[in-house]
């Protein structure tokens, strides 16, 4: 169960986080505030009266929006628990209360309440899926060819020179990156779900720090639009 937005302290990790982020999430996030902020700045000096009121509102709406859903983002995992800091919410599951990790359209973690949760900083993209597929296939029919040439390429003086090239996943079919880190986060789960000490209560807190620059910035434009 989800405890109140003022949870509990949690116990300290017994081992050290691994951290999965979005690159082009923060690489997108950085070009967009450049402009939001080379544009505000611009017009905050160059503008008069209204103009400069306006513009400051809308950095104080857009600059917090635009870094909690770019470079907010992150996903913290060890052995005990899964802290996921996503826009505009952080969540905390000991493994004891994870029930699933899945992907589809979207990552998202399950807990034995039945409460989703997405992840934020693991985004799915059906392009990379798509991409190791191909290569995958590609391999797999390229080991197919070098099966059949076996004899003959081992029988030039038993060197084998007919062994596979180095790069060909030899672990089986190639993943997209993302779903590399859910293999991860999967394998955290089997290790730790029955650990004690990944045991606990589900802990939501919410971003105010993002939610209040931004609501601040939100009221103030609508009452400059209001006013006229």
């Amino acid at each position: 169960m989800t405890s109140p937005e003022h949870p509990s302290p949690t116990p300290d990790p017994t081992s050290k986080d691994r951290v999965y982020r979005s690159p082009m999430g923060i690489v997108g996030g950085v070009a967009l505030l450049v402009i939001v902020v080379w544009l505000g700045v611009d017009a905050l000096l160059r503008g008069e009266g209204r103009t400069q009121w306006l513009a400051l509102a809308a950095l104080i709406l857009i600059v917090p929006l635009v870094t909690a859903f770019t470079l907010r983002p992150a996903v913290h995992a060890n052995g005990d628990r899964l802290r996921i800091r996503n826009p505009l919410r952080v969540i905390v599951l000991p493994w004891g209360q994870v029930a699933a990790l899945r992907s589809s359209y979207s990552n998202e973690v399950v807990a034995k309440s039945g409460t989703k949760y997405q992840l934020w900083a693991v985004p799915v993209s059906l392009r990379a899926r798509k991409k190791a597929a191909r290569r995958s296939a590609r391999a797999a029919a390229g080991r197919g060819d070098r099966g059949g040439r076996t004899g003959a390429s081992a029988g030039f003086g038993g060197l084998g020179f007919g062994a596979p090239r180095g790069d060909v996943d030899a672990d089986g079919p190639m993943r997209a990156e993302t779903d590399k880190v859910m293999d991860d986060l999967r394998e955290l789960l089997e290790h730790g779900e029955h650990a004690e000490s990944a045991q606990g209560e589900v802990t939501v807190r919410w971003a105010y720090e993002v939610a209040g620059p931004a609501l601040a910035g939100a009221v103030l434009l609508v009452i400059l639009l209001a006013i006229g």
